[in-house]
């Protein structure tokens, strides 16, 4: 906790404690996000954050309107009720103090809600994350169960294995729960469980306590889940490869064919017409081109699995 952070905590802190049944699912994606700030102290940063670019945005902005006069640049034409002519006088200050208002309410609007979705984006991030290294985790726990490792000597050696990535993560809260704590592995797995935010680990961790418990074999589990998601990769591989034939074959028709048909025909209108300055063709080739690249290429990656 910064020297900020502190602050906010020590202005705002106790009224923030009264809040933690109206912000639960905050509450829930700054544990699922693994986050270190507190909720409270979280909450109170937040408040005190989105005051400050409030007020700051809105000193700016209204500093730039009343010195550029914008609210004078209004005209008005034709039939209007008297109160606006009067008001009109003042229209200056009056405008000033609108935009000023305006802007406080949507910067710090603006900046409190990044705050409140800025720990979801977190945990789903590293949902996907947790996906993806998930399979190879589970081959690392199989071969230290089968030779003969306890399971919570398992999850403890996970954990300090950083190349499994947030699958470690999830795995080293797992040693916490036992080692600092105390619990023994049965809670520590419904702990994590319950907070991890990817369902595929939620799933592993559970069925894992239900062989502990019902005194099953946990290497043959372990064994089992590992081919499973082994089996699951391979089809998203192959989902994901035939996605991008698909995106390959849009892009060459939409992006190179298209775009050079409407060159084409547009070049040919334009000497038919004596247009010596096509607007339409520099739109194709500064704005449609371009963006529309960028388009395929943020689709692609927003699609790409995590590697």
């Amino acid at each position: 906790m910064n020297s900020f952070e502190r602050f906010c905590f020590n202005l705002l802190g106790n009224r923030m404690k009264a809040k933690r049944n109206d912000y639960a699912q905050l509450k829930n994606d700054l544990i699922s996000a693994r986050f270190k700030t507190p909720f409270e102290v979280y909450l109170s940063t937040a408040v005190v954050s989105a005051v400050l670019v409030g007020f700051g945005m809105a000193a700016v902005i209204g500093l730039i309107t009343w010195l550029l006069r914008l609210p004078n640049l209004i005209q008005y034409k034709g039939a209007v009720p008297g109160f606006v002519i009067v008001l009109s006088q003042h229209s200056l200050v009056i405008g000033t103090i609108v935009i000023t208002v305006f802007s406080l309410l949507v910067f710090g609007g603006l900046t409190f809600a990044a705050f409140l979705m800025y720990p979801g984006i977190e945990a789903g991030n590293r949902q996907r994350k947790i996906d993806a290294s998930l399979p190879y985790a589970i081959n690392y726990v199989t071969s230290m169960s089968t030779a003969g490792i306890t399971p919570a000597e398992v999850f403890r050696l996970l954990g300090d294995s950083p190349i499994y990535g947030e699958s470690s993560v999830e795995a080293r809260y797992i040693a916490r729960e036992i080692d600092i704590f105390g619990r023994d592995l049965i809670d520590a797995l419904r702990l994590v469980s319950a907070s991890t935010p990817s369902k595929r680990m939620k799933e592993f961790l559970q069925g894992a306590m239900a062989s502990i418990s019902s005194g099953g074999n946990l290497t043959d589990y372990f064994r089992n889940k590992a081919d499973q998601y082994a089996l699951e990769n391979r089809q998203t591989q192959k989902q994901f490869l035939d996605f991008l034939a698909l995106i390959a074959e849009s892009y060459v028709t939409a992006m190179v064919a298209g775009t050079l048909f409407l060159i084409i025909l547009q070049s040919i209108m334009s000497v038919l017409s004596g247009d010596n300055n096509p607007m339409f063709l520099y739109a194709i080739v500064y704005i449609m081109i371009p963006f529309g690249s960028l388009a395929f290429v943020v689709m692609i990656s927003t699609m790409t699995p995590e590697t």
